[in-house]
């Protein structure tokens, strides 16, 4: 039985031929994600390793995303942590007053994810990458330091469930509706731990913003990540 795209970032990343379902591996990350609220305990923890400093500078983005502008002393002070934290460990994609937003619209607006990519996130909703035909999924603040620290994390390979979307959809008829209907027929945990793939000749009615809308809701229905093919739409979006 052949791989699923999933499957083969992952194994891609691990260095290895191939992979199974249910597999432990450990696999090499071209990104690690942190905001606001998960990064200082990431910090707290990294530093707790006795680590020399972030694996790469360049593979890290920390989006001051929720708490900015500060709405009080608390939040001011979470994001000074981060900020110091990224100064002295010179993280390029810092992203902080007058440079952040949402996270998962502004990492695919700078074209810091590519297709083919292996990105965890300290955020539910790192699965937001799979329409750029990423491996992405969300971690907790632990994992997400030792990702910082070393480059690396393990994952248990996910099996998948095969979302064909077939004919046009109908006027009004957008990403959010698609995602919506499919947590409705398959329930909150009717993905646990798979990789939703999406496929079917529906898929050239799907811009890029209905897919980033999909894959980001992936977690809704439980799932480890959402993931979409390589087409024109990818293509179009991708930095040149």
């Amino acid at each position: 039985m052949g791989m699923t795209m999933t499957q083969k970032i992952l194994a891609a990343h691990a260095g290895l031929d191939h992979v199974e379902a249910g597999q432990l591996i450990e696999a090499k990350l071209d990104l690690v994600l942190g905001n606001d609220i998960t990064t200082p305990v990431a910090i707290h923890e990294i530093e707790k390793m006795k680590t020399n400093g972030v694996f790469d500078k360049d593979k890290i983005a920390l989006v001051m995303d929720h708490f900015v502008p500060n709405k009080d002393i608390k939040s001011a002070e979470h994001c000074k942590l981060v900020r110091e934290f990224a100064g002295k460990e010179g993280i390029t994609n810092y992203f902080d007053v007058g440079e952040m937003g949402i996270e998962h619209a502004l990492l695919p607006e700078k074209g810091l994810v590519v297709a083919g990519d292996c990105v965890i996130g300290a955020d539910s909703h790192t699965c937001t990458y799979g329409a750029l035909g990423a491996f992405s999924t969300g971690v907790g603040s632990t994992d997400m330091a030792a990702g910082m620290a070393t480059g690396q994390a393990w994952f248990k390979v996910p099996s998948a469930i095969k979302v064909v979307l077939t004919n046009q959809p109908a006027p009004f008829i957008s990403g959010k509706d698609v995602i919506l209907y499919l947590i409705g027929e398959i329930g909150v945990d009717g993905a646990l731990y798979q990789s939703l793939e999406f496929t079917g000749d529906g898929l050239k009615y799907m811009n890029m913003d209905d897919r980033l809308t999909i894959a980001n809701m992936a977690i809704e229905g439980g799932a480890k990540n959402g993931i979409f093919p390589v087409d024109e739409w990818t293509i179009r979006q991708l930095p040149t």
